[in-house]
């Protein structure tokens, strides 16, 4: 199978309301795939459909060549995923936060240790191991949700806005990351942004969806070409309007979500 992620007529309503109404794609297995859209667009409760969180009204899903409504325990285990907003425990070590997680998911004790430390590393937070979190930066901390989110090798790596209020230097830094991570180990990444010069910059392929509808699928190329555009920012604009949107989420259903997830990691 050479696709990391397939939805078929996918379908979710509140109600009355629909917030994902008949949507389909696939991603490549290995590549990096942005999800674009307005707020209120679909996009976080597409996310939660595919990571388990939510149940889909109708339509399939695979994700790793699970079923997140059968299997959801290899799903989950299948996925890494970094929230928009923060999830660290600011009151563990940066070791302490790694670890607990790497204990979650059942990974074997040195095993466990051995990645923990080429992930921190990877994101230079080895020699800040020690240090409580709430003494970390921001993009300290983004840092470490992104190695957390890696520690259990997973082969998808979902990411809600992961450079939201960072500064350039450290979002380039981030990304740099990530790219190098997706090329060494072959991890598919799934991520959404407002930033459309990340899309622009990393995405191999960019889907956008406004009022629950996927608009269109394509290269940053593809899009900006079919737009007659010059930049994927005014691509964007053209495909979805300017007017201003409503947030898609609270944040308490943003606290739900992780809520769910991580009682879903501890089962």
């Amino acid at each position: 199978m050479n696709q990391a992620v397939v939805v078929k007529n996918l379908t979710k309503k509140f109600g009355d309301f629909v917030a994902v109404n008949d949507i389909s794609f696939s991603v490549d297995r290995g590549s990096i795939f942005a999800f674009l859209g307005p707020n209120g667009a679909g996009k976080s409760t597409t996310i939660k459909m595919l990571t388990t969180l939510l149940r889909p009204t109708s339509g399939e899903i695979l994700v790793n060549g699970f079923n997140p409504l059968k299997d959801q325990d290899k799903t989950r285990k299948s996925f890494g995923i970094v929230f928009q907003d923060p999830s660290l425990d600011e009151e563990l070590t940066a070791l302490e936060n790694m670890d607990f997680h790497g204990i979650i998911y059942g990974m074997e004790n040195n095993l466990r240790k051995k990645r923990i430390e080429e992930l921190l590393k990877i994101v230079e937070l080895w020699e800040k191991r020690n240090l409580l979190v709430k003494t970390f930066s921001g993009g300290m901390k983004r840092r470490l949700e992104i190695a957390r989110g890696l520690l259990h090798h997973p082969k998808i790596f979902f990411l809600d806005e992961p450079t939201l209020g960072l500064d350039p230097q450290t979002r380039n830094q981030i990304w740099e990351y990530i790219r190098k991570l997706n090329k060494n180990e072959s991890i598919t990444v799934f991520f959404s942004t407002h930033y459309m010069e990340e899309a622009d910059k990393v995405a191999d392929q960019i889907a956008i969806i406004d009022n629950g509808r996927i608009i269109i699928q394509g290269s940053s190329e593809k899009l900006k070409e079919k737009t007659k555009k010059k930049s994927l920012e005014d691509a964007f604009l053209s495909l979805t309007g300017k007017k201003i949107r409503e947030e898609e989420a609270s944040g308490i259903d943003r606290l739900r979500t992780r809520r769910q997830m991580w009682r879903g990691g501890r089962r």
